[in-house]
């Protein structure tokens, strides 16, 4: 019997109550899934669900057969390596100690003698080169996600389940992670943004407010399928919101024709001209007809009313996120950054003699493997590491909207962190600006630190770019590693009206082409060469 993941039922809700998940009823067989939705919708607690990590609130979920899920590495301990990833440490520690003759007998029984070489494997078939010992501090963003993949995938489960997998990773690694998707033959459910490895998946399966709905197919196949059903809901929603205006006409028109006879009726009784008997056969005739149209047309009313009602139904309705900016005035031969021999890093020199200058509304992305320094670039361009050598001069006003989000307070709420930045804005102008990012009115009161990595990128835009006066530079670290498709959709519009300088670390090609990126540049050996 091959493996399955069944649920049925599904509720979950926050701590403080909010309803994420309610009656849902899905089954995933072994095949690549990809699960997509918007920020905030219940992705990653579904998968937690899945592996067992929470308790569901109502419904179940029964696994058949292994799980090996992978997770997002924020913040890790100085001891922590590669191996702990794994669960393997005491494993290897075993192996260290009957290589050096010291095991006992017990050990000896119980050791895998091929635990590092299969280790090693893993690692490679994700393109890490490092091995168990080493210490996860010292790998980038990248590097560790590499290594959870890597770790995930150990032991052959018969399902992964991977939460936003090519997030920090370089084109070398998005195409690892791609090519060992499509060489699995168990389950996968993978939660992504990244339209191009959403395109290798064998399904999508959409989460909304509306519940949860299966499309076959990869990316590509799904955004046509549900444009076409977007398409015809919305068709019929207009018919039956048509046909709901039509039956309240002829409502109103047939009450009023009524009314009219009525008052006809009563003013011949009124002449005294009719035998009283008839009068009150005809009153009662009018009596029956009209309790007999009132019946028909209540019953007219809430088939029209019943027809729109399922229509809207098959819509989700959300209020579309925009991002309106104000002019920066940032004229075209004003200097926003220079760089000039710039030597940095921390233990050793990451940065070596590196130049960079950005000259008016350039619009600039950086590329480079993983561990290349591009985070040590932003650190020194943001005056958070001093270089060791070399000249920063930093003219304008600029922000830094990093991956951690760490301009925002994640003790205050939105609407606290936005007047934060923005103290001589109002209330309403504060509460205004944040709405275009979805933020209305109790969500504007949400702590951050409560909110979805998604949430939280899109509250440090409406923090950075939701002012009157946006900076001039405006520098961004992988913007689109926790966003939500609609979301980089509109962030994408948002940038491309933008009218000052841009750097940008991304290594999403989509996103790059969307808010047109001019200069492409590589960072390699400690310096900034032309990417093409």
């Amino acid at each position: 019997m091959s493996a399955s993941i069944s649920i049925s039922q599904l509720g979950w809700s926050t701590p403080d109550g909010h309803r994420l998940l309610d009656h849902l009823d899905l089954v995933f067989a072994p095949e690549r899934c990809g699960l997509v939705g918007r920020n905030g919708i219940g992705k990653s607690t579904l998968l937690r669900l899945i592996a067992g990590e929470i308790a569901p609130r109502a419904g179940r979920i029964v696994v058949d057969g292994t799980i090996g899920m992978m997770r997002q590495i924020v913040d890790v301990a100085p001891d922590e390596r590669i191996a702990d990833l794994f669960g393997v440490r005491d494993a290897l520690a075993i192996l260290a100690r009957a290589e050096a003759g010291r095991a006992s007998l017990d050990e000896l029984a119980e050791a895998d003698w091929t635990l590092e070489a299969r280790l090693i494997e893993a690692l490679s078939a994700v393109g890490l080169d490092a091995g168990p010992e080493t210490p996860l501090a010292m790998l980038s963003g990248g590097q560790r996600s590499r290594a959870a993949i890597a770790a995930a995938t150990f032991g052959d489960p018969d399902f992964l389940l991977l939460d936003e997998p090519t997030n920090n990773l370089d084109r070398a690694g998005r195409d690892a992670v791609i090519g060992l998707l499509d060489r699995w033959r168990g389950g996968a459910i993978v939660v992504s943004h990244d339209r191009e490895l959403l395109d290798h998946m064998d399904a999508i399966v959409e989460l909304s407010a509306l519940g949860a709905a299966r499309h076959g197919g990869g990316w590509s196949a799904y955004r046509d399928r549900k444009a076409i059903e977007l398409a015809a809901a919305e068709r019929d929603l207009a018919s039956a919101e048509r046909q709901e205006s039509e039956v309240a006409r002829h409502i109103q028109q047939a009450a009023e024709r009524k009314q009219r006879r009525d008052g006809a009726g009563a003013r011949k009784g009124a002449k005294g001209d009719q035998p009283r008997i008839l009068i009150g056969a005809r009153k009662q005739r009018a009596e029956e007809s009209g309790s007999a149209g009132a019946r028909l047309a209540e019953r007219q009313r809430g088939a029209a009313a019943e027809a729109a009602e399922a229509a809207r139904g098959r819509i989700e309705i959300l209020e579309p996120m925009t991002v309106a900016l104000s002019p920066t005035g940032l004229i075209g031969d004003r200097t926003v950054l220079r760089l000039a021999g710039v030597v940095a890093g921390h233990d050793r020199a990451i940065l070596d003699g590196l130049d960079l200058e950005i000259v008016g509304p350039e619009r600039i992305a950086v590329g480079g493997a993983n561990g290349a320094g591009k985070s040590t670039l932003l650190a020194v361009i943001a005056g958070g590491l001093e270089p060791w050598a070399g000249d920063v001069k930093r003219p304008l006003p600029f922000a830094l909207l990093d991956q951690r989000v760490s301009l925002l307070d994640p003790a205050l709420s939105v609407a606290a962190n936005h007047a934060r930045r923005h103290p001589d804005a109002t209330d309403n102008a504060c509460r205004a600006a944040l709405a275009r990012f979805r933020f209305r009115a109790d969500a504007a009161d949400r702590i951050v630190g409560s909110l979805s990595g998604g949430q939280k990128l899109r509250a440090g835009l409406a923090c950075v770019l939701g002012g009157e006066a946006p900076p001039p530079l405006l520098i961004l670290d992988e913007p689109t590693n926790h966003l939500d498709l609609d979301s980089i959709a509109a962030v994408e519009a948002g940038l491309a009206a933008y009218d000052g300088a841009l750097l940008v670390v991304s290594h999403d090609e989509a996103f790059l082409a969307a808010i047109g990126i001019e200069r492409q540049l590589e960072l390699a050996g400690g310096r900034l060469v032309d990417g093409g």
